[in-house]
């Protein structure tokens, strides 16, 4: 079992990693010869939120090198926090707030290379800088990271979700604006209401015995998505939704704001809306047309959450 590879864009790694570890202490790594799988799907998550994300290795990495039995794939536990820790460590511009810029070193890396190892009997993935310091010294800085490799039979045990077809795509606006909104009414509510229709309206909302609070959005695109291309020939057109109908899902606002801290990573993302069951969000890394990966959230429905 090998694996090695030049970290080319930390920055989007960085990022990637740092919306999820908002989710989840750990999370699983599956590493194929074109893809890099990111998966949370413990369900101790809170609202039983998960995450399954697939990100284009030639948008992160360069000297890619995997080499195993299974198929030459390689899946991984590790802790997100100390993932994070070894980037932050590997460039200053693994980060772009300022809280993150203030404790990274202060040189300049030149190559960052990853790699599975065994250290002391335990596997971990190793990373080495190589780079100059503000004084023109060369350094090499190294950091492990502890994992756990998972056996085949238990990787082909892991399953995505299954949801009904959704009944509206609809763009949403702005992650850390609407993050803004939901974590003032936060405090008045546990549950959130997400309404789309597809005449590109857009509404989150809360109602309780004191409070009823509504923000609207107006004019948001309601994007195609694969399957509404593949079914619409075959679709009655006498069964076809009232463009104006609003379609709705009640979901922890915990959940929600878990999923808006991807704001820091998002370009682009679609929320799904399947009624009452669940809302599914693609989070796009890069323009939807040539995104190097996209992060996909379920987040189900709050039972007995009626307005």
């Amino acid at each position: 079992m090998r694996f090695r590879a030049n970290i080319e864009n930390v920055p989007i790694f960085y990022r990637t990693i740092q919306a999820v570890e908002k989710l989840q202490k750990k999370c699983i790594i599956k590493f194929t010869e074109t893809e890099m799988h990111i998966i949370c799907n413990d369900d101790a998550n809170e609202g039983g939120i998960q995450v399954w994300s697939v990100v284009k290795v030639d948008s992160i990495f360069a000297s890619y090198r995997i080499q195993s039995n299974a198929n030459n794939q390689i899946t991984m536990i590790l802790a997100t926090d100390a993932l994070l820790q070894a980037l932050r460590s590997s460039s200053t511009s693994a980060a772009t707030s300022s809280v993150a810029a203030a404790v990274l070193p202060t040189y300049d890396s030149d190559e960052v290379v990853m790699k599975l190892a065994k250290k002391h009997d335990q596997a971990v993935l190793a990373f080495e800088m190589l780079g100059i310091s503000r004084t023109g010294r060369k350094i090499r800085v190294a950091h492990d990271v502890r994992v756990d490799v998972m056996r085949p039979s238990d990787v082909d045990r892991l399953r995505e979700p299954l949801c009904p077809e959704p009944d509206v795509h609809i763009l949403l606006p702005n992650l850390q604006k609407l993050r803004t909104i939901v974590e003032r009414i936060r405090p008045l509510s546990d549950i959130i209401a997400i309404r789309a229709n597809n005449s590109g309206k857009l509404q989150v909302s809360i109602d309780t015995d004191t409070v009823k609070l509504e923000t609207q959005w107006t004019g948001c695109a309601n994007p195609p998505m694969a399957r509404d291309e593949l079914t619409q020939d075959a679709e009655d057109p006498a069964h076809e939704h009232d463009p104006d109908e609003l379609f709705s899902v009640h979901v922890s606002i915990r959940s929600f704001l878990k999923f808006l801290n991807s704001h820091v990573v998002s370009t682009t993302t679609i929320a799904c809306v399947c009624q009452n069951h669940c809302a599914i969000l693609y989070v796009y890394i890069g323009e939807v047309a040539d995104a190097g990966g996209v992060l996909t959230y379920y987040i189900p429905t709050v039972i007995d959450g009626d307005e």
